[in-house]
């Protein structure tokens, strides 16, 4: 598999690329990253240097790959945090040109806008640009709940209403929606009272929920793995219930690898085996 990955990278610590790559170089996929930023560090310390780069040079770098001839190999565009506006033309210029070279290739698309904590964290402009430009054109979607009623203008909060938003992105157009945190206040804790959190996945088949025992902290880049390896995973099999399965087994063991170490970066090296051969500890359940 290959997937033409184009967010964002940072020197320091692992969100975009530079959270996607690794793992899914684990699991034995081929990634050519495109990067959008060049950042010391993510921007949640509030302080880091480096440059955005240019529309036109992210556009550049695509047209030199597919000067190569790869374009026709590739099997996922992937995209994620879009700092400006004009990166979003040249991420669905590049869709648009895979999917001519590959008309089986499919966009992933994780609409990154905020959450539910602190609210939106992009430029204005991007929420609305996400919604009626980007989203309509991907086949895949990993919005957290938060994103999620965004662009459906609605509120998800518990599971019914969360399975309608659903309903309503993928009536947008893509095909594929996973939630990534699912926070509804009738879920039920563990037996010992430890709260919990799940994810959904939705098809054309059907939808499935996973519950996992929360990690209290905040982990940035989380999603940027979650989004990567649950595409890779669902493209490679075709089965959203074993993608969400595999994903979330995967990324959980990150997140508790990094609580337990005290970081405020992901353990991603350390963590590789939880990728490449997931414990698959968690019960996926058919919901619908």
């Amino acid at each position: 598999m290959k997937i033409l990955s184009i967010q964002s990278a940072v020197a320091y610590g692992h969100v975009g690329n530079s959270a996607a790559v690794f793992p899914l170089q684990r699991i034995g996929v081929e990634v050519l990253p495109v990067y959008t930023v060049n950042f010391s560090n993510h921007t949640g310390y509030g302080a880091w240097r480096g440059p955005l780069i240019a529309p036109d040079d992210v556009r550049d770098v695509i047209r030199g790959i597919e000067e190569r001839g790869v374009l026709p190999e590739i099997d996922v565009v992937l995209s994620g945090y879009q700092g400006s506006e004009g990166i979003a033309d040249v991420i669905l210029d590049a869709v648009a040109r895979v999917k001519s070279a590959n008309p089986s290739a499919v966009y992933a698309c994780d609409p990154v806008m905020g959450n539910a904590a602190s609210g939106c964290f992009v430029a204005p402009a991007i929420p609305v640009l996400l919604r009626e430009r980007v989203v309509p054109a991907a086949d895949i979607i990993t919005p957290n709940q938060f994103e999620l009623g965004f662009l459906t203008g609605t509120e998800p909060a518990d599971l019914a209403s969360t399975l309608d938003a659903v309903d309503a992105a993928r009536a947008i157009g893509p095909s594929t929606v996973l939630v990534t945190s699912v926070e509804r206040p009738d879920r039920p804790a563990l037996e010992d009272g430890t709260d919990t959190i799940e994810m959904l996945a939705a098809t054309d088949d059907g939808a499935w929920v996973v519950q996992t025992p929360r990690i209290p902290m905040k982990a940035n880049g989380s999603g940027d793995v979650t989004a990567a390896l649950f595409t890779a995973h669902y493209r490679e099999s075709g089965d959203a219930a074993a993608a969400l399965a595999r994903t979330t087994s995967s990324v959980w063991d990150l997140l508790h690898a990094m609580h337990e170490s005290g970081d405020r970066e992901l353990r991603l090296v350390e963590s590789q085996e939880a990728y490449a051969h997931p414990r698959m500890q968690f019960e996926v359940t058919r919901i619908r």
